[in-house]
């Protein structure tokens, strides 16, 4: 079956049969998923090379050394305000990824969803605006705090088999959360990532 057909059926499916097809797993951490995140950084670089992209950064929990994951590498590309969102949409699904969600100033994509599940590599690639990166100040405050980090990390165990096939209610359920620690990252490291 072609990419593109797979693609295509995917997009058709329900959200309650996406998410038995893809459940919530989480692994131990693998020291190979910053290999991993490097690795497609250097294959973007391809296709977003006329693009002004002027960031690509690993977030999400496979970036914090040490803890239980999501074998999901998330990466976050940033934009100048100028820069034509649409065009590098274009660009990206050239390059094997998935529009999952749009709006004016935020496009999510995915690679490594297939009709089988999951494949070996899965990346979820986050197309921003410069300067929309909370994702940033929570990555480095958790890698900087290792206590958090583990606090964090019992918090997602506690949640995986209770939402293993509801990504909204696990995600929902982490984001008191997030949003603690994300605003008292911003005030620590304020002006980091602008």
């Amino acid at each position: 079956m072609a990419k593109d057909e797979s693609s295509h059926q995917l997009l058709k499916m329900s959200l309650a049969e996406l998410w038995e097809l893809f459940p919530i797993i989480l692994s131990p951490y693998n020291p190979l998923w910053r290999e991993w995140f490097e690795e497609e950084k250097a294959f973007l670089l391809k296709p977003l090379a006329s693009e002004k992209v002027l960031r690509i950064s690993h977030i999400g929990s496979t970036a914090i050394g040490g803890i239980w994951a999501k074998p999901i590498i998330d990466i976050l590309v940033e934009v100048p305000r100028e820069a034509s969102l649409s065009q590098i949409k274009e660009a990206l699904l050239e390059a094997g990824y998935l529009c999952m969600q749009e709006t004016p100033t935020r496009i999510s994509f995915n690679k490594g969803y297939t009709l089988q599940g999951f494949a070996e590599k899965v990346f979820h690639l986050h197309l921003r605006y410069w300067g929309d990166n909370d994702e940033l100040y929570f990555r480095d405050y958790l890698q900087e705090h290792l206590l958090v980090a583990r606090q964090y990390e019992v918090l997602k165990l506690s949640l995986w088999k209770p939402y293993q096939h509801d990504r909204d209610a696990y995600t929902a359920h982490k984001t008191d959360f997030i949003r603690k620690y994300t605003q008292i990252a911003k005030k620590r490291y304020q002006g980091r990532y602008e």
